[in-house]
């Protein structure tokens, strides 16, 4: 019977648990149901109106724009970097816009307005201001400019502060637009090498490079935007970062500033004193082929020149009297002719083929019979053009192949967009036309086309015992301070000539400046070795009425050459066309001032003058401060009985030393205090009871009461210093 009792009970207790059970699973069955209803319900039913809530609290994504990377001078200093600056704007059909209040208002309308902004930009009066602000709304414009210019981010946060532009945008309709400065601290210089940015931000959020060197690295200069989003959390707005921006990297150039600055000065100083159309100078390391200047200044207007196209690497011009060089260090390579082979040019004028070609000198009765080389010193057309006549008149192609030989026509990839190359003709070359007089006159500098810098690289492997470096501009890229890439460099041709060639064209290179149409270019400074060209520019096939171009290219010092250099100017208007005494002269200067500036030289080696002060001389004084002075400068000094506190500093004869000797102070009388500082006289002689009156600066040279006088009261004494 127990038995039978305790399955019963078992039964209904297991009957409620499974009842329960079966409550809570049908319980959570339809909060389940309800949640996917209702998941249903948001997700396709309502889900036009849950978007709208979602977009509520989100604002759209903003573009983070990067910095652009800078670009630096050789030793680090600063040549561009960027700074925003923004166009100022009123919508005057802003929602919201406060007519009234702008119309009305004593203290925040456009009354007040106008006299604010007058008195910060400065271009127009209050009363015109105003005008302008009137004419604005009357023309219910989108898009009015405040101010025409562009301002800086400090000025523009200053305006926003100002009577009725303080309000909201929708209230005010005050907006900008943000551009991209890039600002040069050094004005001008290498600015055209250097290059420029369109100032408007692209699409992207990067600025892009417009010519120079800001368009040859724009990819690695402009960087990468980023992404920021600004949501609502918590009650309030915060802004996120999706993408972080990418700063562009920075640039080392090769310029150097001190010889950028020499060189620019010097050509403008010769542009202005010959009223030029314009010039172009360039300084190149020769070793090496870094660019440390480059100028191209042209007429703005009378008087005033600035930086224009860069005429240094894009013209393809006719080089001029510089090619005849090349001309004679061809023929020479092929054994055609020696420096001392005599050539006649008779009275300066020679007609070849029914061709005129004269000489500079033809009006005093030309150089009869000269030498090779003194056809380079005298620049003589008809001496080069016989001599390359005498050599190549029945086999034209080799002569030119000579040039190329020597490398003039080697692209040197430079890196300046829109760089030209240097272009010389070939006699079978159908597509351009080889006249009879073609050999000839392209023997001294026509009928060709070679931009500066590469008619400069041909000298400059003259200079650098025959081998040829590609022009450098860019020494590194850095990222975040640190080296991403080092440019070294590269050497385009490893001799452009025989040796004993290279030392002839060297000779006559220096008897150019020493002897020949250069002898306004010699320095008694620094030897300098060149050559002088003059030519005629052309204008629709017409030489004689476009006027001159006129150009000197060498290196300095000549017995060991650091540095070369070409200067071309462009139609003078005053004086008389000379190579030497205009482009030459302009390297001189560019060479003496970098000779003072930039020469390094021992100075141990140097003669000890025979006036040279040795060992500082001290001024006399406290014996504790005068002791303490010498020991810290090491000065050998002799002690001649030193017992009391004030001592007298004496130069020995031979001026190595100092001797230092008692000063004896008696009470009644006066001081003796020249040789002391001002301080330690004024102390001693108000000690002893007089006034001072002081003349001067530096250490007492002489005092109107004689030392040892007996003090009267109240007595003054003047105490002159030098």
């Amino acid at each position: 019977m127990s038995e039978e009792k305790g399955v019963n009970e078992q039964g209904p207790k297991t009957n409620r648990i499974l009842t329960n059970y079966f409550i809570v699973v049908v319980f959570l069955g339809f909060i389940v149901a309800g949640i996917i209803i209702c998941a249903f319900n948001t997700a396709f039913v309502e889900k036009d109106k849950w978007e709208k809530v979602a977009a509520s609290q989100q604002r759209p994504n903003r573009l983070i724009l990067p910095g652009r990377g800078n670009i630096y001078a050789e030793d680090g200093k600063l040549m561009a970097t960027s700074v925003p600056r923004y166009y100022t704007y009123i919508d005057f059909r802003a929602d919201g816009f406060a007519v009234d209040t702008f119309l009305k208002s004593k203290t925040n309308g456009i009354d007040s307005l106008s006299i604010y902004l007058s008195r910060k930009l400065k271009n127009r009066t209050p009363a015109g201001y105003k005008a302008h602000l009137l004419s604005g709304l009357k023309s219910k414009s989108r898009q009015y400019p405040i101010f025409e210019g562009r301002i800086s981010y400090s000025d523009l946060k200053e305006i926003k502060k100002y009577p009725f532009l303080r309000q909201s945008k929708y209230k005010s309709g005050f907006y900008t637009k943000e551009m991209v400065q890039r600002q040069k601290p050094f004005g001008t210089l290498a600015s055209r090498t250097i290059g420029d940015i369109y100032g408007e931000i692209e699409e992207s959020g990067v600025t892009k490079g417009k010519n120079g060197l800001e368009l040859q690295y724009d990819s690695l200069l402009r960087g990468e935007a980023g992404l920021s989003s600004v949501r609502r959390l918590g009650g309030g707005w915060t802004n996120v970062v999706e993408i972080e921006p990418v700063d562009g990297m920075d640039i080392r150039t090769t310029i150097d500033i001190g010889l950028q600055d020499i060189t620019e000065k010097s050509l403008v100083d010769m542009l202005r004193n010959i009223d030029a159309e314009s010039g172009t100078a360039i300084v190149m390391e020769v070793e090496t082929g870094e660019i440390k200047a480059i100028t191209n200044m042209g007429r703005i207007r009378e008087g005033v020149y600035g930086e224009t196209k860069n005429h240094a690497v894009a013209d393809e011009i006719e080089p001029g009297s510089t090619f005849k060089v090349a001309s004679i260090m061809v023929a020479l390579e092929d054994g055609l002719c020696s420096p001392h082979d005599t050539v006649d040019v008779g009275n300066g004028i020679y007609m070849y083929k029914g061709a005129r070609m004269t000489d500079h000198n033809m009006n005093r009765g030309g150089y009869g019979r000269i030498s090779v080389e003194e056809a380079i010193w005298f620049s003589s057309n008809i001496g080069v053009a016989k001599t390359i006549l005498k050599g190549y008149d029945k086999n034209p192609t080799k002569f030119v192949e000579g040039l190329y030989k020597l490398g003039l026509t080697i692209p040197l990839n430079l890196e300046i967009p829109g760089a030209g190359r240097a272009k010389i003709r070939m006699p079978n070359d159908t597509a351009l036309y080889w006249s009879k007089t073609t050999l000839p006159w392209m023997s001294f500098g026509y009928e060709t086309q070679i931009p500066p810098i590469y008619t400069l690289t041909f000298f400059n492997a003259i200079a650098n015992s025959g081998k040829m470096v590609r022009p450098m501009f860019t020494k590194e890229i850095l990222n975040n301070g640190k080296v991403s890439k080092s440019f070294s460099t590269e050497v385009l041709k490893s001799s452009i000539c025989s040796d004993k060639t290279l030392e002839i064209i060297q000779d006559m290179l220096l008897g150019v400046v020493e002897k020949g149409t250069g002898k306004v270019i010699h320095s008694d400074a620094i030897p300098i070795a060149g050559k002088t060209g003059t030519a005629q520019i052309a204008s629709g096939g017409v030489y004689r009425t476009s006027g001159h171009q006129v150009t000197f290219c060498g290196y300095f010092p000549a017995d060991k050459p650091k540095y070369s250099s070409i200067v071309v100017i462009r139609r003078p208007r005053i004086g008389y066309a000379s190579g030497g005494g205009m482009s030459g002269v302009v390297v001189k200067n560019i060479a003496e001032k970098i000779y003072a500036n930039h020469m390094a030289f021992d100075i141990k080696s140097v003669e000890r003058d025979s006036l040279a002060v040795l060992t500082p001389l001290p001024k006399s004084g406290g014996k504790k401060d005068l002791k303490l002075a010498l020991n810290a400068l090491n000065i050998d000094t002799e002690e001649d009985n030193v017992e009391t506190d004030w001592l007298v500093a004496e130069r020995t004869e031979s001026g190595d030393k100092v001797v230092l000797k008692d000063l004896t102070l008696k009470e009644g009388l006066v001081p003796r205090v020249t040789g002391m500082g001002a301080k330690d006289a004024v102390f001693l002689m108000e000690s002893a009871g007089l006034r001072v009156n002081l003349q001067g600066s530096g250490r007492v040279v002489s005092q109107s009461l004689s030392p040892g006088q007996r003090i009267a009261k109240g007595q003054t004494v003047l105490l002159t210093l030098k």
